[in-house]
């Protein structure tokens, strides 16, 4: 079997893979791409984490992709939403030649969006019906509002506007909302019940596991960077999701030692060694009481 170590790509370096396709740019922070592939391209057929907000519009084609190792299929008139710290694997392009696949892609930098301004708990509560269902289908009457308002946006990015980046964050929030409103029906409902604060808190606190998962697993080590206690914290983060702390720590390290057991190279020690383990007994306890398997089951299932 093939192996290939995870990646962490960039805006930049993303663009760069489809030297061929068109796209209107505002430096790395921001572009949007008509995504073209040629015969002997494989975009994206290892797994990376991609540093950006990514949308995808699939225009013709079908293709199969993982992400944090669940499956998703994207076809024609379906949007896919990718958020910083996704682990993406493209499994196959499907229907079509490749050539004739096309994606329209809009990416953006963590630093773009924070200029952008939107309610904090909009975004929560329509975030996390996004983070469990990726990708949703659009009507016909909603497909031309996307291609209404990409077409907008891509025309002030190309223009010489005084106010290049004040208009394009301001119709970007526009869009925003319009596709926060399509989850919104498409997904699970989200209890409107909990308090801002925790809703705040917990987007910090998972910013943090995010960064430092594979360093340290103990809810003490967030809490003191959120400068709370762990018990506090952990009510804020139970009461905001359903799910404790500790729960979500793990889902983080047991998505990166599943990613570092099915495509790198390197060897279980190893993977004890990056992710902060003691010795091999305590991370294949640890990972066989979340996933029902030890990790040398998992790589060769």
């Amino acid at each position: 079997m093939e192996v290939h170590t995870l990646l962490d790509i960039s805006l930049a370096r993303f663009k760069n893979l489809f030297p061929d396709s068109p796209r209107v740019c505002y430096g790395d922070d921001f572009y949007v791409m008509d995504i073209k592939l040629s015969e002997d391209s494989q975009p994206l057929g290892y797994p990376c984490r991609f540093d950006g907000y990514m949308l995808l519009y699939c225009v013709k084609g079908r293709i199969r992709l993982n992400v944090n190792l669940t499956e998703y299929q994207i076809e024609e008139g379906m949007i896919f939403m990718n958020v910083p710290g996704n682990i993406i694997r493209v499994n196959e392009i499907l229907d079509v030649p490749k050539e004739e696949v096309r994606y329209v892609c809009v990416a953006m930098s963590k630093e773009f969006l924070q200029g952008m301004q939107l309610d904090a708990n909009k975004i929560f509560n329509e975030g996390m019906s996004m983070m469990a269902n990726p990708s949703v289908r659009l009507t016909e009457k909603e497909i031309e509002m996307v291609r209404c308002g990409l077409e907008i946006v891509t025309r002030v990015v190309d223009s010489e506007s005084l106010y290049k980046r004040e208009a394009m964050l301001s119709l970007l929030s526009s869009m925003f909302y319009m596709l926060m409103g399509v989850w919104k029906k498409r997904g699970e409902p989200v209890d409107q019940t909990q308090t801002t604060r925790s809703k705040i808190i917990f987007d910090r606190f998972i910013k943090l596991v995010s960064e430092y998962h594979t360093q340290y697993r103990n809810v003490g080590f967030y809490a003191d960077k959120l400068c709370l206690t762990p018990k506090y914290l952990s009510k804020l983060i139970k009461n905001a999701t359903g799910r404790s702390a500790p729960e979500w720590i793990d889902q983080y390290v047991i998505l990166e030692a599943k990613n570092l057991l099915k495509y790198s190279g390197v060897t279980i020690k190893e993977i004890v060694y990056r992710l902060h383990f003691p010795n091999q007994s305590v991370f294949y306890k640890f990972f066989k009481a979340r996933t029902g398997m030890t990790p040398t089951e998992y790589r060769n299932s």
